[in-house]
């Protein structure tokens, strides 16, 4: 057990950086949802579920591109990735507000694909890093 000395600074895990497992579980709910779809015969949903699921991956992944660039500067600030990541987010809420007006209903898939793949990220980094600490404890 590693446990940090009163008076120094707490230890903490190491966040997973890898979207292997992340990405796993987006593609067997993008199948589910498309299978689900297709056999309630609104297929389009499924497609715009999955394009929904595919924005968020893309999104995380540029996210670690903004924030390794950040950090790796000698004077690494904060305004550089708050502006990217208002705009990134920005563009992908205007994109899915559009296909869920203009496809609907099958365009809301897009909104539940959002929703639903950015829980998969979440858990995916955060359930890792509770193990660190509950072990460390």
């Amino acid at each position: 057990m590693t446990t940090s000395a009163p008076d120094s600074a707490p230890v903490y895990p190491d966040i997973p950086l890898s979207m292997v497992r992340p990405a796993l579980l987006a593609g067997v709910a993008a199948v589910i949802a498309l299978i689900v779809s297709g056999v309630l015969g609104h297929l389009l949903f499924g497609v715009f579920f999955t394009a929904g699921m595919a924005m968020i991956l893309g999104n995380a992944k540029m996210v670690q591109a903004t924030v390794g660039a950040v950090t790796a500067e000698d004077n690494p600030r904060k305004k550089p990735v708050v502006l990217n990541t208002a705009v990134r987010l920005g563009i992908i809420t205007v994109v899915a507000l559009a296909v869920a007006f203009f496809f609907r209903p099958d365009g809301l898939g897009v909104m539940f694909g959002l929703a639903l793949c950015q829980v998969i990220v979440v858990l995916a980094t955060v359930i890792p890093v509770m193990k660190g600490l509950r072990k460390q404890s």
